[in-house]
């Protein structure tokens, strides 16, 4: 059976996981975090792509971004991916792959699915156990924009922007998100739609990018949905 089309739209939000094959570990070291960072700096510049949100775990890497093009997400992945395999086959004398085989995702709705999707991302450390507060958790993006930790790889997304008029304001606005844990029910949304490779949003949203593709954007029955209208050229990219 063919693989499902992946889903990205030009300037719509993506968040993206990446998994060690069999779920094995991708870091080892604190230098191993720093490097991914840095190259994810350097190739998210080069291809295109803003990031909002992150979270490096052990074994998988959550990623919110927005790309400027609907292929950028893609050229991102692949060349850090490379170049990150690269870092780890040399330092530690292996080889072979290091990633699964396909990184999953989806695109976000740019409203509070978009601030829940960020949170999701950072509270990963704490459902995992390995800290009681995201704050406390050195290798993911909550200490930028929860406390204003300086990070040149965090780009502002209009939505955090909009939480105030200043930094602090914005700040404080964005811990208060964090005073309760994630609804399970929106965690569980978020899951099935990077899991299935769908959108994370209303139902509005949904057939919007429906209509824009010719599929369904949700799960459900397989079958081209009836087309309102043209899809904007050069918006999508599925590969």
């Amino acid at each position: 059976m063919p693989r499902r089309a992946r889903i990205t739209l030009s300037g719509v939000p993506l968040h993206v996981i990446q998994r060690g094959n069999n779920r094995q570990a991708c870091f080892f070291s604190e230098d191993d975090y720093r490097h991914y960072l840095d190259q994810l700096g350097q190739c998210a510049r080069h291809a295109g792509c803003a990031i909002h949100a992150y979270a490096l775990m052990t074994n998988h890497v959550h990623l919110l971004l927005t790309p400027q093009e609907a292929n950028a997400a893609g050229r991102l992945m692949k060349l850090l991916g490379q170049r990150y395999v690269q870092h780890v086959n040399r330092r530690y004398r292996r080889s072979g792959t290091l990633w699964e085989g396909r990184f999953r995702s989806c695109i976000v709705q740019d409203d509070a699915y978009l601030l829940g999707c960020s949170r999701y991302i950072e509270l990963n450390p704490v459902r995992a156990g390995m800290v009681a507060h995201p704050a406390e958790y050195p290798w993911s993006s909550y200490r930028t924009n929860a406390q204003g930790e300086p990070d040149g790889l965090i780009q502002a997304h209009p939505i955090y922007t909009a939480l105030g008029r200043r930094e602090q304001e914005r700040q404080e606005a964005y811990r208060d998100l964090f005073r309760h844990e994630i609804e399970p029910s929106l965690a569980d949304e978020i899951r099935r739609a990077t899991n299935g490779n769908f959108a994370l949003g209303n139902k509005r949203f949904a057939d919007e990018v429906a209509t824009a593709l010719g599929r369904r954007a949700v799960h459900g029955v397989s079958g081209r949905p009836r087309r309102q209208s043209e899809p904007p050229s050069g918006d999508l990219f599925e590969g």
